[in-house]
């Protein structure tokens, strides 16, 4: 078996690629030294010696994008940077970019308003997507579960459409603008199009952290600073009221 056909070899070029993938390692054992790599869409490469439990670890932690060792065994995964998805080509949006970029995320615009949709105005963005949801999360690459979606419009038809779909996706967290009694609009809109209840508990709206925010900026950093929780499972609060468990994560 040549290097890139191995796990290892084939786990150094998902790397190279900014791919995702995760190498299982059996530690201990007649069996120690045995390598499988696992893949997002299920395919696997090694030691059939590893078995049903390796599959489930290397799935949790490539997209929980931490290695760790669980039990005899050490996950060692890769994984390109997180996605953000956002709707509404609007001064909040440029703001968001910039934000999310600084973070190491690849931020993308989407507005099927061909005017506001251009790539001079969002210099920070991965891509700038002139096109409705269906079309722009096709171009886009799809829908995972490292993605990210905030809706920044206040216009029914967009906002209806884009979370229509990324409610029933694989989405990490789906946030959208607007004040209360919008959201409960918006709610009455969704549940009409058949969008369920457990479905729309997953929307955080208004998106945000309560940070007091008033300006573009603000309103970004509120954004970002959920989203990022979210995805640390944490709730956003001040660290100096944080009673017992870790400030960071210690992983392996």
């Amino acid at each position: 078996m040549t290097d890139e056909l191995t796990p290892q070899g084939r786990f150094a070029e998902i790397a190279r690629e900014d791919g995702r993938g995760a190498v299982v390692t059996i530690l201990e054992g007649p069996n120690a030294g045995a390598k499988m790599l696992f893949e997002p869409d299920g395919s696997s490469l090694g030691s059939a010696e590893l078995d049903d439990e390796a599959a489930r670890h290397a799935d949790e932690l490539m997209w929980s994008e931490r290695s760790e060792q669980r039990g005899t065994l050490f996950i060692d995964v890769t994984f390109p940077a997180p996605r953000l998805i956002i709707f509404g080509a609007i001064d909040f949006a440029a703001q968001l970019c910039t934000l999310a970029r600084t973070s190491g995320w690849r931020p993308y615009v989407v507005d099927p308003r061909g005017f506001f949709a251009r790539p001079d105005r969002f210099p920070d963005a991965e891509e700038v997507v002139a096109a409705w949801p269906d079309e722009a999360f096709e171009r886009i690459g799809g829908i995972d579960r490292a993605t990210s979606i905030a809706v920044l419009t206040h216009d029914p038809k967009l906002d209806d459409a884009a979370l229509g779909i990324a409610l029933r996706s694989d989405a990490a967290y789906v946030g959208a603008m607007g004040s209360r009694r919008a959201q409960e609009k918006r709610r009455e809109r969704l549940l009409a199009l058949g969008i369920t209840d457990e479905e729309l508990a997953r929307l955080s709206a208004p998106i945000g952290l309560d940070l007091g925010a008033l300006t573009p900026e603000e309103t970004a950093l509120s954004i970002m600073g959920e989203i990022v929780a979210h995805r640390r499972g944490r709730e956003g609060g001040r660290l100096s009221h944080l009673r017992g468990g870790r400030i960071h994560e210690v992983t392996a």
